[in-house]
């Protein structure tokens, strides 16, 4: 969980310094790619604790 979060931080920053700064728009892209990586790792994490659960 602690990379989720640290992967969405970084995101958030590069995408306010993508926008912020003139000429630096490619920050956005890494920015947008990242969060998207970020929310596929968590997915899978979620879906990995889920079928662990054992069946009643």
């Amino acid at each position: 969980m602690v990379t989720f979060l640290l992967l969405l931080l970084v995101a958030v920053v590069l995408g306010i310094i993508g926008v912020a700064a003139d000429g630096l728009g490619y920050l956005l892209a890494i920015a947008v790619v990242l969060f998207l990586a970020d929310v596929a790792f968590l997915a899978v994490v979620v879906s990995r604790r889920v079928r662990r659960r054992p069946l009643r």
